[in-house]
């Protein structure tokens, strides 16, 4: 299958387009390159067109049978760098992608959503029938962009979006502002593991090679099974509190410190979240990774590429950093396009 993918150069990006390349996909990316010198390590090289997802045309989707959607603004500090050109981006230019490409006679889309749009929900137990109580322009545009892709839908035209559990573990593009990451490598690099909460909340976790399974079996599942599901990624067991995750990493890295930072208060998004649906819908997934295999892996590939400090794997700062040098604009338009 001839597969788009988009904001392959992000975290998840080359994990998915190695795993759809052993499936035997032809995949071409497509990504503004914000994040293209933020590599620890060589990924697979794809075909690439160099756009601004707000930009794209219907000649940059012409031919691909599918797009495995993941470009975006990634989290939540991201979201608040300007949370109007977070809608733009994650909602608006998401729902325009999804109208272009089946215009073009795309058949299937696959999005990456996020757990983020529960929030803080009421009850002790989410899944993909409970209400959405989004508290932060990331999540607030993860469910716009659902929503607006719910009404694309038709026989022809596959719509799924996947509302991914909180990522984890390794990528030649790793992030480190992700929980479990940022954790593990506070460890690691300065043996301290340092809460900027008070650690109660619940995050579900799921590692980016489990997402990547999800995004390969979700390109060849039967479209009357499929089309137009929201499907959460992850699985019952992954739910943790932060400070268990915590715990779990200092277990794996003895002698590291866990530290709170002064004056931490509660974080408002905690939730607990079902996987059920994924599993009926998609019979052949289950998580390979759990916490521990996570952690144990990202201290592996940190030893093995001799991991000095987290230069470039902070989205926000490296963000601050392009535009502080005038390399982008404050929209995040690119001012020379990698070629």
């Amino acid at each position: 299958m001839r597969v788009l993918v988009t904001g392959h150069l992000g975290y998840i990006g080359p994990v998915v387009v190695s795993a759809l390349n052993e499936a035997g996909h032809d995949i071409v990316g497509l990504d503004s390159g914000l994040f293209r010198g933020c590599a620890l390590e060589p990924s697979a090289e794809v075909p690439t067109i160099a756009r601004d997802l707000r930009d794209v045309t219907p000649d940059d989707v012409s031919g691909f049978e599918a797009i495995v959607h993941l470009a975006g603004l990634s989290n939540d500090p991201l979201g608040f760098l300007d949370p109007a050109l977070t809608h733009e981006v994650n909602g608006a230019a998401t729902v325009r992608l999804a109208r272009i490409a089946r215009e073009a006679g795309v058949r299937r889309f696959l999005n990456s959503s996020s757990c983020s749009v529960y929030g803080a929900p009421e009850e002790p137990w989410v899944d993909e029938t409970s209400a959405l109580r989004p508290v932060t322009p990331y999540g607030e545009s993860k469910a716009t962009a659902e929503q607006g892709l719910g009404q694309l839908v038709s026989p022809s035209f596959c719509v799924v979006s996947f509302r991914n559990a909180t990522a984890f573990g390794y990528s030649p593009r790793l992030r480190t502002d992700l929980v479990v990451n940022d954790l593990a490598s506070g460890a690691y690099l300065r043996g301290e593991i340092r809460l900027n909460s008070d650690g109660s909340a619940w995050r579900p976790l799921v590692h980016v090679r489990d997402i990547a399974r999800a995004f390969v079996l979700g390109l060849t599942a039967p479209s009357t099974s499929i089309n137009g599901a929201i499907l959460n990624v992850g699985a019952d067991a992954q739910n943790y509190t932060v400070i268990e995750i915590a715990r779990a990493v200092s277990e794996i890295v003895p002698g590291a410190r866990l530290t709170i930072a002064e004056g931490a208060g509660k974080d408002r998004r905690s939730y607990r979240t079902r996987f059920e649906r994924v599993r009926n819908v998609l019979p052949d997934f289950s998580c390979a990774y759990d916490l521990r295999t996570g952690i144990e892996d990202l201290l592996a590939n940190f030893r093995r590429l001799d991991l000095r400090s987290t230069d470039g794997l902070v989205r926000l700062a490296h963000l601050q950093r392009l535009i502080a040098g005038a390399e982008v604009d404050a929209s995040l338009r690119p001012r020379v396009l990698a070629a």
